[in-house]
Order: structure tokens, then sequence, then C-alpha cells
């Protein structure tokens, strides 16, 4: 029988060789953390802030007074912006779409590479998909405005071979929505098939093996096998592309279109406009625009993650 009337053994886990190693191990990312995301959060106070330049960085904080007495200006200002909306429009119907198309098309790609019974061209179209990811959107830009140049681009030259006028495409907005997307998925396709290709891999061969004996085609095989299993890796795609619904790729956004004015109503985003008030030394108003977009963007993946919880627990991050 147990005495209850001894007090229970404590036992003092011993430090190891392997957790030496495993801290070791571990200790770059975590100062990289500290340094480039914990400590940069003391700059939050400067969305409260007139900010002005008054000595080093530390005594221009201190030193600037708050923003309107109460230190919210900075946040009134954002809000009474006059085209505040249509930046906030732009950002999420680009990212939605974004979504959508950045999740499908990457899931279909993987599903019909896996299928190639070549293992050599298997690899030559992943990694021809997959550099563009690897170029800067400097040099996409580029390449761009070699095809799109009002006097030399490639496509004036199509159009005035087969009788047409030249298109001034920078003073063009109704074009760009379409460039814009076309861009986004021809330069991150490729990582998200290489992720959603190594899920394939890991499944189990057994299953269609299974499938074949049982008489399952192709088509059945990828929608109650394949699919059903990608489920979660999908599923935390998901969740980390809506947690940067708010965000916008900075380089797509402002590079490739060259910051033309006229394109504004199509290509202004946050980060676009961020970047602008930066740049004209309104940093307090930067600063409160870029907290409240890490705010709702923490706020929007935990509300995601919540709602697949309560769908698939099992599919959930957290």
């Amino acid at each position: 029988m147990i005495n209850r009337s001894q007090p229970a053994k404590k036992y003092r886990q011993r430090w190891t060789k392997d957790d030496t190693e495993l801290t070791l191990l571990a200790a770059p990312t975590t100062i990289w953390y500290v340094l480039f995301c914990f400590l940069p959060m003391f700059g939050i106070i400067i969305a409260f802030k007139d900010f002005r330049i008054s000595g080093n960085f530390i005594t221009s904080v201190f030193r600037s007074s708050w923003a309107g007495g109460n230190g919210l200006k900075n946040f009134e200002s954002l809000f009474s912006f006059g085209d505040i909306w249509t930046i906030i429009r732009n950002t999420l119907a680009y990212n939605i779409v974004f979504i959508i198309l950045g999740i499908v098309i990457p899931v279909v790609l993987a599903l019909i590479i896996n299928q190639l019974h070549s293992r050599i061209a298997a690899k030559i179209y992943q990694t021809a998909m997959f550099m563009p990811y690897f170029l800067s959107w400097v040099v996409v830009s580029a390449v761009v405005f070699g095809f799109l140049s009002y006097d030399k681009g490639l496509a004036n030259k199509i159009i005035e071979s087969i009788g047409g006028e030249p298109v001034q495409w920078y003073m063009s907005p109704q074009y760009w929505p379409y460039f814009i997307i076309f861009m986004n998925l021809w330069k991150s396709v490729g990582y998200g098939m290489v992720v959603y290709l190594a899920s394939i891999t890991g499944i189990d061969g057994t299953y269609y093996e299974a499938a074949v004996i049982d008489g399952a085609t192709k088509w059945q095989q990828v929608r109650y096998i394949t699919l059903p299993l990608m489920k979660t890796v999908i599923v935390i795609m998901f969740i980390l592309s809506v947690g940067r619904i708010f965000y916008s790729d900075f380089g797509l956004f402002y590079q490739v279109p060259k910051a033309s004015n006229s394109l504004f109503d199509v290509t202004y985003t946050i980060d676009v406009y961020v970047y602008s008030m930066m740049k004209s030394g309104t940093t307090g108003m930067a600063s409160a625009t870029a907290l409240i977009q890490s705010v709702v963007g923490c706020v929007t993946i935990l509300l995601a993650n919540a709602l697949v919880r309560k769908i698939d627990s099992e599919s959930a991050m957290i």
C-alpha cells in the first residue's frame, strides 16, 4: 500500500550533454529574435509621439512631445486621411485573391508534378517554377519595364507590328490589377508548390497500393487520399497567409509599378503608405499605421486559428 503520509519524492532533472548542444543550437536564433524582434518593440512609443530628431534615437524619443497632447493625434490623422479606405481596400482585396490563388494553384501544380513518371522532368519543372522566388523585385521591375516601356517595350513593339497604337502602361490603371496578380503568382507559386509537394511525398505509399487494388482511379486517389492527408499543411499555410492579410509585398506594389502616381488607385497599399510617410518625415504617423497593421494582423491570425480549431481541432496550429 502507498503511505500517503510520506511526501512524494522530488526528482530533479539533471543537465545533460544533449541539453548543452541543443541550447547552443538554439542560441543564434534566440539572440537574433531578441535583437531584431523584441528590442525594436521599444519603438512602438513613436506611434504616440510627435517624433523629432534631436540627438541620438533614444534621446529623440524621450524629448519628442506626445502627439496631440494625449498621444492619439497620429491615429486620428491616419483615419482622417482621405484615401485611407482606398489603401485598405487595395490591401485586403489583393491579399484575398493572393490567398485563394496562392493555395489552389500550388496544390494543383504539386498534384500534377507528383504524377510525372520521370523524376528528372519533375526536378526540372520544380526548379523552373522555384527560381523566380529568389529574384529581387528590383530585378523583376527592370524586366517588367523592358516589356511595358512606352518607347522601347516589347509589348508595344508587338502591338505596333500588328497595326495597333502603343499603350502607356504606367499611366493605365485598368491593366495593373491583372499585372500585380500575375507577378505575385509568378514569383511565389514555386515556393508553395514545393511545400505541398513535400507533403505529398511524405504520404505512405501503401495507401495508394491499396487504392489501386480496389480499382480507384487517379482522381479518386487524389480526392480520397492525397487531399485529405494534405489538409493539415494546407490549413497551416492558410492561417499564416491570413495573418498577413493587412500586409503587402512592398517591392511588388512600389518597385514594379515604378511608384507611378497615375496608378495610385490600384497599387497603393498600407506598406507603400507607411514608406511614403517615412519618406516625407512623418515618422509618428508611419509608426501608428504599422502598429495598427501589426495588431490587426495578430488578431486576424488568432481568429483564423480559432475558426479552424472549431471546425477541425486537429488542423489548428494551437
